[in-house]
């Protein structure tokens, strides 16, 4: 079978097929190429269609291919989360990131951020990754790190979450739309207080505030520049254009 195959790929292998399928399908989700929904800006459709591509050559390949240029940052154990948060980008950079602790779980791995947020269940499948690898992972925020993208943000390695000089953060609590019967909303509404409870203990442990701050702060979007995210604790240092 197809799997059975892949398990049989020697490492330079898999490298390739994973810089090949990138080059395909996968890395275009961490250039800001969305599956098309009535939910992308015009901004968003307009930026999938110019995807970079540049020639990488597969260590221990005989010549170059052409792949999307998100593919040749896998080499250097690098993944940029450019769009909004979905299973199928979360899934697609969990596996890139187990494949890289794999290959040396003593390095660390790099997570650019530019999103508007998203799906929540998604987002707590990658932070409890985070906490699974042995790599540590950096987290930076180059534009916007919104809704459940914050929270990605500040579930990296401590010490190591960063963001550049005119970055913006955004907090609140998750939103549901149920619709229909009485008791599908009720099963709803407690499952989103459910996840609220856990999100607010988890960013209590990410940024040193209480509960009681996070809950208020939750209750409406809450927008920060890079120094109020610095002082709420959500990253530990801004990088300056001088690298400083």
């Amino acid at each position: 079978t197809r799997a059975v195959r892949m398990m049989a790929m020697s490492s330079r292998g898999l490298l390739q097929a994973l810089l090949v399928a990138g080059a395909a399908i996968a890395s275009s989700s961490f250039v800001g190429v969305a599956t098309p929904t009535p939910r992308l800006s015009r901004h968003a459709r307009a930026s999938s269609r110019a995807v970079r591509m540049m020639a990488y050559k597969v260590p221990e390949a005989t010549q170059e291919e052409w792949v999307q240029s998100t593919s040749g940052l896998y080499k250097e154990r690098i993944v940029y989360l450019g769009q909004e948060i979905d299973d199928l980008v979360i899934n697609q950079i969990i596996s890139v990131m187990l494949f890289a602790d794999a290959e040396d779980a003593t390095k660390e791995q790099y997570l650019y951020i530019n999103s508007p947020g998203g799906s929540v269940i998604a987002g707590l499948a990658l932070y409890d990754t985070f906490g699974h690898i042995g790599s540590p992972v950096v987290t930076c925020n180059i534009g916007m790190a919104a809704s459940m993208a914050s929270f990605i943000l500040g579930a990296g390695e401590r010490g190591k979450r960063i963001a550049l000089p005119h970055s913006r953060v955004m907090i609140h609590q998750p939103m549901g739309g149920s619709e229909g019967q009485a008791e599908d909303v009720r099963v709803e509404a407690e499952q989103i207080m459910r996840i609220k409870n856990t999100l607010v203990t988890m960013y209590a442990q990410m940024t040193g505030q209480t509960r009681e701050k996070l809950i208020s702060d939750l209750d409406r979007d809450n927008y920060m520049s890079a120094q109020q995210a610095l002082d709420y604790g959500l990253i530990d240092k801004i990088i300056t254009a001088d690298g400083s």
